[in-house]
């Protein structure tokens, strides 16, 4: 039985990764893929962006969101890294920023 992602990655991780692909995705789309609410959806946003790992802008009356990959991940374990090394092992392609 084939592993899904959702259950090897977590759901920051997930959204992190939709952000960078498709950076001007609306939350309700961001959520759609991930498998998620549109409410765990804000809340993931909401910690990505307190933490710096995603900017946000207004472009018109969307938003756009901007993946910080220097941003190091965080448990001890990995702290070594930065985002974009996550991304580009298991994020496929980068969206335009």
């Amino acid at each position: 039985m084939p592993i899904k992602p959702s259950m090897f990655l977590t759901n920051h991780a997930l959204v992190l990764i939709q952000i960078w692909r498709e950076p001007d995705l609306t939350v309700r789309a961001i959520a759609e893929s991930v498998g998620i609410t549109e409410r765990a959806t804000f809340r993931i946003l909401k910690d990505l962006l307190a933490r710096g790992c995603v900017t946000r802008r207004r472009e018109g009356r969307r938003n756009h969101y901007v993946v910080q990959e220097s941003v190091r991940l965080r448990h001890p374990l990995v702290a070594e890294y930065e985002i974009s090394e996550l991304l580009k092992a298991l994020g496929g392609a980068q969206g335009h920023s």
